[in-house]
């Protein structure tokens, strides 16, 4: 048994091989191997590259080199590795430093000089191996390189079967089930949003229930009739008045108001009748007695002499008489002048002292002192003009504030930043003894303000304001 088992392995491996010896023998069979380099910079592997087609390897400065690199010791187009007959020869020059596996041992390119052969272009040049690999500098560049074997031929890519085989490759069973439900669908919706389905309607009948139908509906609400509104005659209801103290209502009737409520036209006759009404009565009163009588009964002083006092041009004083009236100027009639229109004068009179001469008194002044502008982070060719062009806008602003408190003053110092353009982007300022609404008005001037563009793309401008009374 022991026997067999061992035996049994030997003559499986003899007469077929494992899948991996088989794929080893498969790329053992493809060609000889093929060169492996990989491009070191700054201690990093930049590039690698396997050399499929046996040919030359070049390097140099030279677009159309295999490895282009960026250095003066080789010439623009250089053999690194040259392709003699079958084999690989390493192609070096004195300025290249490196160290090669050979079959002999592990050797530097100084010291492989003298064994190896001179080129025409006075490059040394060593015949590499399969089994050969190493390295070799090129100024900042390693070229780091093996023998490998070569990587399998990949297949062309190919469609799919089903595709190449075209239309017998089609199931029709499938394809026969999806037209049968398609068109079943299709005739379902199309009896739901059809009309021969629907029942037969006779018109006659919806006619005559339609009828039915109207006969049947309650009648509609009366309209009611305004009447119509009479021409308004305002100009016979003002005349009216003046011919005849006859109520204004009864000649020129306005135009109807609503119940409990009397029209403008209707109010003002009203008001004109009862004031005829007042002054036929106090005529009718003055014509039998004067209109003092009774006021002072049992009085010691006489209602006639009041009357007459009245009606005379005599005015309360010192004088003759009961009541010592003497001469005040005249009576005073309506729409008459008398002597009273000078109770106002305040100035001096021939013979007589006035009470003075009359001013007119005017509220405090203010003034805006506005100093030099210092500009910072630009400079502003009008800086100096446009800040002395806001002093009477301050001023003005200082004027309305003395208007409310006379005691206002104080000093405020703008912060004015100016943008590329020369507009003004930003003011700031504030003030302890000056109201609010001086700081506010100023700021709003200088926001208003428009400079010539900063040199420098922006600037600040710095502004005293000094708040003075007159």
């Amino acid at each position: 048994m022991t026997q067999g088992f061992q035996q049994q392995p030997g003559a499986g491996a003899s007469q077929r091989p494992g899948q991996m010896t088989a794929v080893m023998r498969a790329v053992a069979a493809t060609g000889p191997k093929v060169l492996r380099i990989g491009v070191v910079q700054a201690g990093r592997v930049s590039e690698e590259r396997i050399i499929k087609q046996r040919t030359h390897v070049t390097v140099g400065p030279s677009e159309k080199n295999m490895f282009v690199i960026a250095t003066s010791n080789v010439p623009a187009t250089f053999r690194l590795f040259e392709l003699v007959g079958s084999d690989y020869h390493l192609n070096f020059l004195d300025g290249m430093t490196g160290r090669i596996a050979l079959p002999t041992g592990i050797s530097d390119l100084s010291l492989l000089k003298g064994q190896a052969r001179r080129t025409s272009q006075g490059a040394y040049q060593i015949r590499l191996t399969e089994d050969s690999r190493g390295k070799v500098v090129i100024g900042d560049t390693t070229f780091l390189f093996q023998f490998v074997a070569p990587p399998p031929i990949q297949p062309k890519p190919q469609l799919p079967v089903a595709v190449l085989r075209g239309a017998s490759a089609i199931d029709w069973n499938t394809t026969i089930i999806a037209a049968v439900s398609f068109l079943f669908h299709f005739l379902l919706l199309g009896s739901i949003y059809s009309d021969w389905l629907d029942p037969v309607v006779d018109d006659e009948l919806n006619v005559a229930g339609v009828i039915d139908s109207l006969k049947s509906l309650p009648p509609p609400p009366p309209v009611e009739d305004k009447p119509e509104e009479k021409p308004d005659d305002s100009k016979q209801a003002d005349k009216a008045p003046e011919k005849t103290p006859a109520p204004a209502a009864a000649a020129a009737p306005g135009p109807k108001a609503p119940a409990g409520q009397l029209s403008e036209k209707q109010a003002a006759a009203l008001h004109n009748e009862l004031d005829q009404l007042e002054m036929q009565t106090l005529g009718a009163l003055g014509s039998t007695s004067p209109a003092t009588a009774g006021v002072l009964k049992g009085s010691e002083v006489a209602t006639n002499a009041l009357d007459q006092a009245a009606a005379s041009s005599a005015g309360v004083g010192v004088g003759t008489g009961d009541l010592k009236l003497g001469s005040g100027g005249g009576a005073i009639r309506p729409g008459m002048g008398g002597t009273l229109a000078g109770i106002g004068s305040s100035g001096r009179t021939t013979g007589t002292e006035g009470t003075g001469t009359g001013a007119k008194v005017a509220g405090p002044k203010g003034n805006a002192n506005v100093g030099g502008a210092a500009v910072s982070g630009g400079t502003v060719g009008n800086a100096s003009r446009v800040v002395a062009g806001m002093r009477a806008g301050f001023r003005a602003c200082y004027q309305r504030a003395l208007a409310e408190n006379p005691d206002a003053a104080g000093n405020i110092t703008l912060t004015i930043r100016v943008g590329a353009g020369g507009e003004v982007t930003g003011v700031s300022g504030s003030s302890g003894t000056l109201p609010p609404s001086v700081v506010a008005c100023v700021k709003a001037r200088a926001q208003a303000a428009q400079f010539d563009a900063p040199d420098g793309g922006s600037a600040v401008i710095s502004v005293p304001v000094t708040f003075v009374k007159q």
